[in-house]
């Protein structure tokens, strides 16, 4: 039986506005059925610079939040970034305490830097939701460094796990995996993720599957946006209302992983630019299957598709409006996740 949790980045818009810390979220997590959470310990706006959503590292606190999760019976896992060994140590220590024994990270770009940032949607707060030119050998440095913290994995018994996160394809991941070759590091499949990098998520999902430990559920569309070099974004919607298709995505991880856990991460609202120079992961043009032109979710006269994830910088009427889009897309997503997890199960 698959379980399902809740990644925080479902409800950002909640936990950034103050309207939600990370008690309540576990509380709406359990209420909507989920049997886990995710917990993102990421920098963005108006959040913890270090621990993000979980707030602090305070061993108290984390004990109250541990004491929550199994009140419910519920299981976490972790969200970070980055690679170093310090700092994946500083996440051991939190993981261990909460009781978690997958992290997902994902091997950090250098961006050439922008002359300014002064929105979120130019990356002010988080620069990897926007485009940058790097090199590829950041895979095989990840590699070496990521060596380090192996023993540690071990002996701790708690497995990392690397995301396709926006700008690597799956090929490059599994050379990384290959050049590891170690139990304690494995891959975090997403499903969207690959279109970033111009990729069909189908081939994404064959090739990261044997290795695939962990995963973020989601679903897109395709919207223009003159403004972007490309003229075309990618945009987060509500799980089954976009134009993947998720049944077969769901059955090639199945079949061909051991995982036991679907993590839901509605990214919605938000925007993501094509990292890769079209072609990188095999798609060259939008226009067809998940590729296929959507309309923008809002007037691009008064909301453009690279301030969806901020709308606070806009206005507090629509930052209400998006709030409660955001939480009825998470229930939306949750029934249509569950939905597709028991017909998976029933044909099995």
């Amino acid at each position: 039986m698959i379980k399902i949790g809740l990644d925080t980045e479902s409800l950002h818009l909640w936990f950034q506005n103050k309207r939600m810390d990370i008690f309540g979220f576990i509380e709406k997590a359990h209420e909507l059925g989920f049997d886990g959470v995710m917990i993102n310990i990421l920098k963005d706006y108006n959040l913890d610079p270090e621990w993000g959503t979980l707030e602090s590292n305070d061993p108290e606190h984390l004990k109250k939040v541990r004491e929550l999760l199994e009140s419910y019976h519920m299981y976490v896992e972790l969200a970070t970034k980055g690679i170093t060994r310090e700092h994946l140590l500083k996440v051991l220590d939190v993981a261990e305490a909460l009781g978690a024994d997958i992290i997902r990270t994902y091997i950090p770009i250098t961006l050439n830097p922008l002359a300014s940032r002064t929105t979120g949607g130019e990356g002010k707060y988080d620069q990897a939701k926007v485009r940058g030119d790097f090199d590829p050998v950041v895979f095989d440095e990840a590699a070496m460094t990521l060596c380090q913290i192996i023993p540690e994995l071990k002996k701790r018994r708690i497995r990392l796990a690397l995301e396709n996160h926006e700008y690597e394809t799956s090929e490059e991941l599994v050379q990384v995996m290959k050049k590891l070759n170690t139990p304690w590091i494995g891959l975090h499949y997403d499903f969207g993720n690959s279109m970033m990098a111009w990729e069909d998520p189908a081939q994404a999902a064959r090739n990261m599957a044997p290795y695939t430990i962990t995963t973020h559920f989601k679903d897109h569309i395709v919207i223009p946006y003159p403004d972007d070099p490309y003229g075309y974004v990618v945009c987060g919607i509500p799980v089954g209302k976009g134009n993947m298709d998720l049944k077969h995505l769901l059955q090639i991880i199945l079949d061909n992983s051991s995982i036991t856990r679907l993590n839901l991460e509605m990214c919605y609202p938000y925007c993501a630019q094509f990292k890769r120079t079209p072609g990188t992961g095999g798609i060259s043009q939008v226009g067809e299957g998940c590729f296929k032109v959507e309309p923008p979710l809002f007037d691009p006269e008064t909301v453009k598709p690279g301030d969806y994830y901020y709308p606070q910088e806009i206005s507090e009427e629509l930052l209400e409006q998006c709030l409660k889009l955001q939480m009825d897309g998470v229930m939306h997503s949750a029934a249509y996740t569950r939905k597709l997890c028991e017909e998976y199960r029933n044909q099995s």
